[in-house]
This record gives structure tokens, C-alpha cells and sequence, in this order.
């Protein structure tokens, strides 16, 4: 490349940067000055920019850039000069020519983008010559640059091409701006949280130190006490030197340790101070205004609400509301939508709204505050809120649920149906709707962020979704509790409550353990079943339990102890493990314990899986019912037939009894749960019976499970090939019959119930 071509190149980068920060502006105040069409300082402001950017695109020398600005600047003069009142068609042109001159900047020139600007520019001076005659353009003259001549009628400060620059800023303590890979930022963030972890073990080290001195003081005591009671008695001259000399040394020791102590207790101090301090200004680092996020959200709206006939005015509230930036960049998308929609299904045309006695322009509301440590956003519209009845029949014919069902639900019940997939009420197809792709979609971005989102609506008064999300995805704020006797946090965002009850208030009901409330009756399931580890047993009276919600269905998890709330540094799981069932990323206490962070949705899916095996402990006797439940047995064989003949044998007989369809599908189980006993084929896709078994053996918590071989192959070399890859039995199908396999099972395992 020559150093013409660099220079050129450097010269574009730079227009695009100022075509994208004055396009804003010219966004902003167009969008102002449509409702305020006599705002001189938006007058001003948008000039100004049109008038900036012709002077950079002629200096890189891009003349369609240069055409299209030209004539936005003139229609914005004539606007200042009282010339013409910007109308809504005049916004359209001028945003219409804000658009092509950043993508004048960004893309490559074409015949399609020569006939955009040539289009847009001839608007422009169209509607400038309709308001201004004198400066209305002729059928033979050309479109370009026709302003450039100052016609007589027009005033001289109309065609003042050089506008005074603003005034310099005096304060010369301009802010600096570093760039850091993001890469990079987020590592000086994990550092910083982690170093403010470990400092706290400075805490445990300090109380050490003052039971130290606590004991120290308590030896010179004693000693003295001793000095006392040995006075008067005849001790020699050794012992007496050598009392004198303890307790010499003794007061020493008491004298450095009060001054180390007392250098200590700064150091824990102001280090603990410096350390949070450089935790928390990294974290703010992070944080953008809530505006960063809405860079074009009132222009789509408004674009949006014209191309539907509508009016719509979108208010802001909490724009400098701090959030973390990658919280802001993937808000981004749900937040869209939220708007679109709001403008598509809820605000409604003028004249219907003129009809219900409201404003012809519809109101778009977004508000963004703090609570509790979270970031509560909330989208509402004064529009025609939700019609249940249609939503009621979308259900029904969708077969979501029948007509009988449906008229026993509640209003909050028919409203979870919006956030399912598929789910659309818009009758047809059309750029803004109707493809099903919709709440479901914003849903699961927020639960993805640990938030939660919720849809209020009130008939023809409009509707409201109100979001919780964490201020920062770095850290999150957590309910730390113990499940099998090792520490497990809940993100607060993804749980309705805790709670302690007493064991007497847990019901049965239809086999399941239930307890009530506010008279709604909710599933209880033990934690520590659904994480698969040992519950330990306590004395307590009362049973703690955390509270999740899947859609419209609560569930109780029993816990073992509540801990308290923590912020937690969040600590991403090493990429090797993949996707661990349940859990999202670890932490670190204050005083260093680790602690799992649970997946929320995770472990709903878990739940569902759980309450569909039928296999639930119960929470008030866990161990007892440990004790008492059923051996299990993993039938492994890809014919269906011997499948089902080999459970039905089994279940028979007390045993539990789970399945799976090949090699690999029990592997999996046999890694997920806990058998008693595996029955396993030979000939199987994916993997083998022969690879399974070697499987097994080579695990070191599995080499002891008892395996039985079934298989078709009654020959003596396949006999031992299963017996030589360690199965402890191999049973020829050809002589199978009903007591041989169940004869072969109690020799290997005992009883169905000891």
C-alpha cells in the first residue's frame, strides 16, 4: 500500500468514527425537533453536524457525502432563518440523509448507492424549494449542489457556509481514554476480585493473633500469681534466676507482640480498604450509563410507529442508570423487541384511540433504576392491554390445553403462555410480527443473565413487563446454603423465597411430600437427591427450603442450613469439564470455602426428570428411606423386546429397575447414577457390551459394580470375551428363561430389599 493509499485509508476510518458520533446527535435532535419544530439549540446542534460532516467528507474527498450533507444543511438553515417549520416529512428526508451519510462512510460506492444519495439529496432540496420558491429547483438544472449560488431572497446569514466554532473549553483536565482489549479488563477484574478474596484470610490470621496475646496475658498472670505465692519461701539462686528470666522473657514477648499487633491491625485495615477499593473501582470500570443501550431506540420506535400509522412517543427514565457493559450488549436484543412489540400489538391506531378517549400519540414508557443490588427495568404502553379471550382461544387451538382447562386458569396462568416458543397472536405474517419468535426468546436471554421477567396488564389501560437483572455478570449476589454438608449458592434473581418449616407441616399427598402456601400446596424435593450427594441428617425441628419457580409451578427445595447472602466473584469452571448438570461457575467465600453457584434452570430441568423416575426420598427421613428403598438394576439392550421382558422380570421381583437403549446410553447412566447391578447385550450401536464392561472395570467407581452379560452368542470364545472383559455372569438368550436371569441376579446382588 503507498503512503497515499494508507493516508486515504486512515482519512475513512476517521470519517466514520464522526459520521457515526454526529448521526446520533443529528438523530437526537431531529427526533426533539419534531415535536419542537422551534428548538434553536436543536437547530443549532443539527446544523452544526450536517455542516461537519460535509467539511470531512470533502477533505477525504467522498463528493456524494458532501452532495447529501450540503442539502441537509440547507433545509436546516432555512428551519433556523424561519424560512419553512420542520414538518414530520421533513424529519423522514433528513434522517433518511443522517442514514446514507454513515453508510456513505462505511460502505464501498455502488450504482445502488449513487441512485440512494441522488433519491435522497433531490428530496431534500424538493421539500426546500416547496417551502423556499425561490430556491426550488428547475427540470433541467441538475440536482447536485444547486444551493451552492445564495439566492437573492434569502437572508445573509442564510448561506453562512463557515460557522464560528464553538467556544474551546477552557478546564485543559480533559479526561483521557485508554484502549484495553476487553480480554484483558475482564482478567484485571477477575485479579482484583480474587485478591479481595484471599486479603479476608488476613481476618481469621488477625483474631489468631489477639487470642495469642489473650493467652500471653493469661501466662503473665499465672506467673505473677506464682511470684506471689512463692514469696517467703527459700528458693536457691539457680530457680530464682531462672523465674526472673521467664518472666523477663515472658513480658518481652508481651511487648512485641503489642507492637506487631498493633501493625497488623493497620495493615488488615487500610489492606482491606485498598483491596475492596480496587475491586470496586475496576468494577466500575465496567459501567456504562443506561443510555448506551438505547443509542437508536427512540428513532426505531418512531420510524416503526409511522410505518404502522401510528403516533408513538418513547419516555426514558434512569438514562444514567450505571450497568455493567456486558450486561448492556446483551440487553440489547430483549430490550428491542420489548419496544417493538410494544408499539406492534399494544399501542393502537389515532383514530381508535380517539375513539376510547385517548391522546392520538401513543406513550412508549422505559424506566431504569437500582433495587437491592439489582437493575430493574420496566417496559410499559398505554395501549389496548392483552386480550384474554383471544389468547384463551390461541391456546386452545394450538393445543396447548383444552377448552375446559382453560376456563379454570387464572389471568397470570394465561399470560405464562406468551413466553412459550411458537406462540404468536398476530393473525398473518409481516416484517414486525407473527413468526412465533417472540417473548419466549426475551425470556430466555434474561434467565441466561440470571434475571427474571414478569408481564402485568390491565384491559385497555396497557401493559408493563418488569425485568430483574444483575447490575454486573462478574458478580453476582447469592443465597449460600449447605447441601450434603458442602456450600452451594442461589442466585437471589432466580428464587421466589426461603423459608423454614416445621417438619409437621409436610403433608403426603398423592405420593409426593407437600406443604402449603398461602393455600397453595407446593412439591417439597430433597437438594441433596437432586444434586446426587449424601444428606446430612440434623436435630432441628424445622426444615429450610428454597424456593424456585418453573413458569406457573413452584417447587420446594429442602436445604440443609441457610448460610446468609454473599456477593460472590464469580469464577468461570474450567472449559475441560464442559457443561457440569446444575451447576454454572464456582466462587470463593469470604473466609476462602468454595462454593458451587447452581444453575436455577439447570436444575428445573433436573426436577422434571427426578418427579418423572417417581424415586423420591423422602426430606424428613432421607436416611431412613435410603436405607429402605430397592437395589438397582441398568438393563442395557437395544431391542426393545428383551428390554421390556428383562424390567417387567425384575420390578417383579421388587427390584428398580432403569433402561437404556445402547452402549454408550448406559455409560452415561452408569456415570449420572448409582446401580446395584448391571445387565448389559453385546451387539449394540454406538458401543459395544464388551467396550462398556472394559468401561466399567477401568472406572475407578465403578470396577467393583457386578455386571451380568446377556447376548444372543452362546459360543465358548464370545462366553469369554465377555468373561475376560470382567463381567461377573454371562447368560446365553438361546437358554434364557424367566428364573435363570432372575436366579442369576440374586446370586450377584441378594435380595430386592435387605
Amino acid at each position: 500500500m503507498t503512503p497515499d493509499q494508507m493516508r486515504d485509508a486512515s482519512l475513512l476510518d476517521l470519517f466514520r468514527l464522526e459520521a457515526e458520533a454526529q448521526k446520533q446527535v443529528l438523530d437526537t435532535g431531529l427526533l426533539i425537533l419534531e415535536r419542537d419544530p422551534a428548538n434553536a439549540s436543536q437547530l443549532e446542534a443539527c446544523m452544526r453536524a450536517a455542516h461537519s460532516l460535509k467539511g470531512a467528507a470533502r477533505i477525504v474527498g467522498l463528493d456524494n457525502g458532501v452532495q447529501v450533507a450540503h442539502a441537509m444543511e440547507d433545509l436546516l438553515v432555512a428551519a433556523q432563518e424561519g424560512l419553512l417549520r420542520l414538518l414530520p416529512d421533513h424529519i423522514d428526508a433528513l434522517l433518511q440523509g443522517s442514514d446514507l451519510l454513515l453508510r456513505i462512510g462505511q460502505a464501498q460506492q455502488d450504482a445502488e448507492l449513487e441512485a440512494r444519495v441522488e433519491t435522497v439529496t433531490t428530496r431534500l432540496q424538493v421539500l426546500l424549494g416547496n417551502a423556499v420558491p425561490a430556491l426550488r429547483v428547475q427540470p433541467g438544472d441538475s440536482a447536485t449542489f444547486v444551493a451552492e449560488a445564495k439566492p437573492a431572497s434569502l437572508p445573509e446569514t442564510f448561506m453562512a457556509t463557515s460557522p464560528q466554532p464553538a467556544e474551546p473549553v477552557a478546564d485543559e483536565r480533559i479526561s483521557r481514554v485508554l484502549r484495553v482489549s476487553a480480554e484483558r479488563f475482564d482478567h484485571l477484574i477477575d485479579l482484583s476480585g480474587k485478591s479481595l478474596v484471599e486479603f479476608q484470610r488476613t481476618k481469621p490470621l488477625n483474631d489468631s493473633l489477639h487470642r495469642l496475646k489473650r493467652q500471653q496475658e493469661s501466662a503473665r498472670r499465672t506467673l505473677e500469681t506464682l511470684r506471689e505465692h512463692l514469696l517467703g519461701t527459700e528458693l536457691d539462686a539457680t530457680a530464682q534466676a531462672l523465674f526472673t528470666e521467664s518472666r523477663n522473657l515472658l513480658i518481652e514477648c508481651q511487648q512485641h507482640l503489642q507492637a506487631h499487633q498493633e501493625l497488623f491491625d493497620d495493615f488488615v485495615w487500610y489492606g482491606g480498604q485498598r483491596t475492596q477499593q480496587l475491586y470496586d473501582l475496576a468494577l466500575a470500570s465496567r459501567m456504562r450509563p443506561f443510555a448506551d443501550v438505547l443509542t437508536g431506540q427512540t428513532r426505531m420506535l418512531r420510524d416503526l410507529g409511522r410505518s404502522l400509522g401510528k403516533q408513538v412517543r418513547l419516555e426514558i427514565e434512569g438514562e444514567n442508570t450505571q450497568v455493567d457493559r456486558d450486561v448492556l450488549e446483551r440487553l440489547e436484543a430483549p430490550l428491542t423487541h420489548l419496544l417493538r412489540n410494544a408499539v406492534d400489538h399494544g399501542i393502537e391506531p389515532p383514530a381508535l384511540r380517539a375513539r376510547k378517549g385517548k391522546p392520538e400519540e401513543g406513550v412508549v414508557q422505559l424506566r431504569a433504576r437500582h433495587h437491592a443490588g439489582m437493575l430493574v427495568l420496566e417496559v410499559s404502553d398505554d395501549g389496548a392491554g392483552i386480550d384474554l379471550e383471544r389468547v384463551a382461544q390461541a391456546v386452545v387451538k394450538r393445543r396447548f390445553a383444552t377448552a375446559e382447562q382453560v376456563e379454570q386458569m387464572t389471568e397470570e396462568e394465561l399470560l405464562a403462555f406468551l413466553f412459550l416458543p411458537g406462540f404468536s397472536m398476530s393473525q398473518q405474517v409481516t416484517e414486525v410480527s407473527g413468526r412465533g419468535v417472540g417473548l419466549d426468546v426475551v425470556q430466555h436471554e434474561i434467565r441466561r443473565m440470571r434475571g427474571n421477567v414478569r408481564l402485568l396488564q390491565r384491559p385497555d389501560q396497557g401493559c408493563l413487563f418488569h425485568l430483574e437483572l444483575p447490575l454486573t455478570l462478574s458478580v453476582v449476589r447469592a443465597l449460600v446454603v449447605t447441601i450434603g454438608g458442602e456450600a452451594y449458592a442461589f442466585p437471589l434473581a432466580q428464587i421466589e423465597r426461603m423459608l423454614r418449616l416445621p417438619r409437621s407441616a409436610i403433608v403426603q399427598l398423592e405420593g409426593r411430600q407437600h406443604f402449603w402456601l398461602e393455600d397453595e400446596h407446593v412439591g417439597l424435593i430433597s437438594a441433596a437427591q437432586l444434586l446426587q450427594c449424601n444428606e446430612k441428617q440434623g436435630d432441628d425441628d424445622s426444615i429450610a427450603i428454597v424456593l424456585i419457580r418453573d413458569r406457573e409451578q413452584y417447587h420446594g427445595l429442602a436445604v440443609e442450613a441457610f448460610l446468609g447472602e454473599f456477593t460472590l466473584v464469580l469464577m468461570p469452571l474450567d472449559g475441560r469439564l464442559g457443561k457440569v448438570r446444575d451447576v454454572a461457575a464456582g466462587a470463593l467465600l469470604h473466609d476462602g470455602t468454595p462454593v458451587l453457584i447452581l444453575d436455577v434452570d439447570d436444575l428445573l430441568n433436573s426436577v422434571g426428570k427426578l418427579l418423572g423416575t417417581g424415586h423420591l426420598e423422602r426430606v424428613d427421613h432421607a436416611s431412613h428411606a435410603r436405607q429402605a428403598v430397592s437395589k438397582r438394576v441398568l438393563v442395557v439392550d437395544d431391542s426393545l423386546t428383551v428390554r421390556e421382558l428383562e424390567r417387567k422380570l425384575l420390578l417383579s421381583r421388587g427390584y428398580q429397575v432403569s433402561v437404556a437403549v445402547d452402549g454408550m446410553d448406559g455409560w452415561n447412566a452408569l456415570r449420572a447414577e448409582t446401580f446395584d447391578l448391571l445387565i448389559t447385550d453385546i451387539d449394540m450401536p454406538r458401543m459395544d457390551g464388551i467396550e462398556l464392561v472394559t468401561q466399567v472395570r477401568q472406572d475407578p467407581r465403578l470396577r467393583s459394580l457386578p455386571v451380568m452379560v446377556v447376548s444372543y452368542k452362546d459360543r465358548e470364545e464370545d462366553r469369554r470375551r465377555g468373561l475376560e472383559a470382567g463381567a461377573d455372569y454371562y447368560l446365553a438368550k438361546a437358554s434364557f428363561h424367566d428364573e435363570a436371569l432372575l436366579d442369576a441376579v440374586q446370586t450377584l446382588i441378594g435380595e430386592a430389599r435387605e
